[in-house]
């Protein structure tokens, strides 16, 4: 196996070129591997972030049937989580390939990745949780014990270890591909530069699968394939996707005259805060919003009816940019301790390092370690005493007087007075109640808390932008993998795989996804 050294040019002509060192080139070389065929991955970053944004990420996986949603007498089946997914995302059998795509993978996944990974020593954590409410019937999400971290990595040490490895493995790093070449209407290698130094370099192989990621690290191709149906493209976004998940090889497949499609559909974030540490450009940290938190605009009114949170996260995006594009949440002390949250890895270590003591501790009592550092050092958050000196400060933070303290004490006292009266009538409170009668949620939300309750401050104010995430459109793709032309023509030697083909087909997911 190689793993350093430049590229000038190569024929590999008996070999597969892998495009991509994110999870899902990485389960495809490995796949390559078991099938007998010669392997050569090329990844535009550097080596030590080997297996893509899934470091990084959560590690949670939607799964059907499976032993750990039957030890919580959860019923599922593929039928029921194929009907949530067309429900829910808008597809139907008129969609063809993405269509085809949904139902393969409901009905496989047990197989083709739950036993899979379990086959890879990868374990899941006990209880599923329930996300995207709207969307899916019973709780379906699947958190790796390890988070996303272990997940990648143990998959990139499988592939590095594998018994052909040595013999048919070639991985090089810091090549930017930039362009397909072709031969008689087949696709037969690649060209780039390499990333660092800007050397060129060409590579004929057997064939080419994508595997590069979507689009969404690039915030102007977001702004301009923004979904019409949620506003006018926010002027602020930041960024949750990886920084090379740019779309330069949806372009190179274009060219070829490859298909792609549903690009305006995609999977952003509502409550996106500035990275305190950033390592790219508009580096976003992406909240879990808390449900006890009184949603704001920019303006400071309280979104009627409100912004509730767990349920649809595209409808929460498509509200906010609709009334701007920026935010805010507004809670006390007690519940930014209880409920505050960020997906990703980074942010929770004890589920990262397999620390059971320290994770049973954060599920009972809230991770602590991730809110204090976020009240103390994002720089889109404001704490204060009094609602007037929360005011001044969140306005202090965006350098105008567009909060009005009119505005948040209403819907702070507002949401407060339903509490204390027991008003179930308010939406807010409603979702609460219903969260916590799930046992995977109830350890995780407040119970329904007055905002201005005495000794539960101070006040926080967390000022929320979109965050850029996953695309749920793509390179158009059959059930092989085998990238399509218009008329459904198959480009030879050419295959997408991952987010780069929306996840299988071009856009598997529909319009909305249940994660």
């Amino acid at each position: 196996m190689h793993l350093t050294g430049q590229l000038a040019s190569a024929d590999l002509s008996d070999a597969v070129l892998v495009v991509g060192g994110g999870l899902a080139g990485v389960v495809a070389a490995l796949e390559l591997l078991e099938a007998g065929r010669r392997v050569l991955l090329l990844d535009r970053d550097r080596e030590e972030n080997f297996g893509g944004l899934a470091k990084e990420s959560f590690g949670g996986i939607l799964l059907v049937d499976t032993p750990e949603q039957r030890w919580h007498r959860i019923r599922d089946s593929a039928a029921l989580a194929l009907e949530d997914w067309g429900r829910f995302g808008g597809l139907t059998p008129t969609d063809g390939w993405p269509w085809r795509w949904a139902e393969a993978y409901v009905s496989e996944c047990r197989t083709e990745v739950y036993e899979w990974l379990r086959r890879c020593g990868l374990r899941f954590l006990p209880m599923p949780h329930w996300v995207e409410r709207n969307g899916n019937s019973v709780p379906r999400w699947h958190i790796v014990w390890g988070s996303g971290y272990r997940l990648a990595t143990a998959l990139v040490r499988r592939l590095s270890s594998h018994p052909r490895a040595r013999s048919s493995l070639e991985m090089r790093f810091e090549h930017r591909v930039e362009r397909l070449l072709t031969s008689q209407g087949r696709v037969i290698g690649c060209a780039g530069v390499h990333e660092r130094t800007g050397e060129p370099f060409e590579v004929h192989a057997a064939g080419v699968l994508i595997a590069a990621g979507g689009l969404n690290g690039d915030l102007m191709r977001v702004r301009r394939c923004w979904p019409l149906e949620c506003g006018p493209a926010p002027s602020e976004l930041l960024n949750g996707s990886h920084r090379y998940a740019d779309g330069r090889l949806h372009d190179a497949v274009a060219a070829l005259g490859g298909r792609l499609t549903h690009l305006n559909r995609m999977w952003n974030y509502a409550a996106g805060v500035r990275h305190w540490s950033p390592r790219k450009p508009e580096h976003g940290v992406s909240l879990v919003p808390p449900r006890g938190a009184v949603w704001l605009d920019a303006q400071g009114a309280r979104f009627m009816p409100p912004l509730l949170a767990g349920l649809d996260t595209s409808e929460l995006v498509a509200r906010i940019a609709q009334a701007g594009g920026t935010s805010w949440q507004v809670m006390n002390r007690q519940i930014a301790m209880r409920e505050l949250a960020a997906a990703g890895a980074e942010f929770n270590v004890s589920l990262r390092e397999r620390r059971p003591l320290r994770f049973i501790r954060d599920m009972l009592f809230g991770n602590r370690a991730f809110a204090r550092t976020l009240l103390s050092q994002c720089p889109d958050v404001a704490t204060a005493d009094t609602l007037p000196d929360l005011v001044a400060k969140m306005n202090a933070l965006r350098g105008d007087e567009r909060v009005r303290l009119e505005n948040v004490e209403r819907g702070v006292r507002e949401y407060d007075a339903a509490i204390l009266h027991g008003a179930e009538a308010d939406p807010q409170v409603r979702n609460i109640l219903e969260a916590r009668r799930w046992k995977g949620d109830r350890l995780r939300t407040v119970k329904p808390t007055p905002i201005l309750a005495q000794g539960a401050g101070p006040l926080i104010a967390i000022h929320e932008r979109i965050i850029s995430r996953k695309s749920l459109g793509g390179i158009a793709t059959d059930l092989d993998g085998r990238v399509l032309a218009l008329g459904e023509q198959i480009i030879e030697g050419l295959y997408a795989a991952g987010e780069a083909s929306g996840f299988g087909g071009g856009g598997a997911n529909g319009r909305r996804a249940l994660e």
